[in-house]
């Protein structure tokens, strides 16, 4: 269904790691749609955060396990695991970025990447906030 050519779709990808991070109450869920924008490093960016260095574990380590039980794909790359401030997880053509909020304040990405469209998720209602295109 959401295979193409007996690939996961990138949409798919960012949907399965949106409804990781639903499920361990992550918030402020964001989902940038990158595909528009000229010499982006990937179709979608989807971000949240976490309340403590434990909610950031959790959150991260369950977009793992659920992006892989769904499609069997693991990241091809992860970082910050150590610190918990940061947590990325780089399967591509779609990144998962897992802050701690003095952190993504910081890095303001949605800042960054205005120009991406950007939907924001709450529980699995989503609001389309902005398009620019």
């Amino acid at each position: 269904m959401k295979n193409f050519g007996g690939q996961v779709t990138s949409k798919a990808l960012s949907e399965w790691i949106s409804q990781g991070m639903i499920e361990k109450k992550a918030t402020d869920i964001q989902v940038f749609d990158l595909r528009a924008v000229q010499h982006s490093i990937a179709d979608f960016f989807v971000l949240c955060s976490g309340n403590s260095d434990t909610h950031i574990d959790s959150i991260s380590q369950t977009i793992e396990k659920y992006v892989f039980d769904q499609a069997r794909q693991k990241p091809w790359h992860k970082e910050g695991y150590l610190n918990k401030e940061w947590v990325l997880i780089d399967f591509v053509d779609v990144v998962a970025h897992v802050f701690n909020k003095e952190k993504r304040a910081f890095y303001d990405l949605e800042k960054l990447w205005a120009d991406a469209k950007i939907s924001i998720l709450k529980d699995s209602v989503e609001q389309k906030i902005k398009t620019n295109v």
